[in-house]
């Protein structure tokens, strides 16, 4: 055998043994380095549970704290509106007309719902009347409130209706 020939022999052989050694050993390792540093990082997630259960009860009370205050109960928003509707429409002399199902309207993640109800009745009760759904119960946003102006041809008397379009995220 010449000098090349045992040169190309070895250089052969180191690069078989190289690949050799790599699929035996060094992948391995690789792979139990990768699992030991993710076993690791979920550790320290552990290792957090504690405060973090403790922050998320903290953060319950509170909510639950802020859906008393505004009168916001188990039941679902639009019986809760509803509600607050009709006990506020008998205190202030008005009269609920209609309310429609909500028209929703799924955007991603979020939910909008948009509430139309009509409320009969003189103009200043009706001002209270939205005035506390949207400072004081937060329903959502009132994005329309139109004043209509009709006339009962019977009794030959007017009478004043609003359209109210309550816009609600959830």
């Amino acid at each position: 055998m010449t000098n090349k020939s045992k040169n190309i022999l070895l250089v052969a052989g180191f690069i078989f043994t190289l690949i050799l050694c790599y699929d035996l050993a060094i992948s391995k390792t690789i792979i139990l380095k990768n699992e030991h540093n993710g076993l690791q990082q979920e550790a320290l997630l552990l290792k957090n549970t504690p405060k973090q259960l403790s922050l998320l009860k903290q953060k319950q009370k509170y909510y639950d704290s802020i859906l008393n205050k505004y009168q916001i109960y188990g039941s679902s928003v639009q019986n809760n509106l509803l509600k607050t509707i009709n006990t506020l429409a008998s205190s202030h002399d008005l009269k609920v007309v209609h309310f429609l199902e909500p028209h929703v309207i799924e955007n991603n993640d979020l939910s909008v719902k948009t509430y139309q109800f009509s409320i009969e009745g003189h103009y200043n009760n009706i001002l209270k009347l939205i005035h506390h759904l949207e400072q004081k119960t937060k329903f959502g946003e009132i994005i329309n409130l139109h004043f209509e102006k009709k006339k009962n041809f019977r009794t030959r008397k007017h009478y004043l209706q609003a359209h109210v379009l309550l816009k609600s995220f959830g």
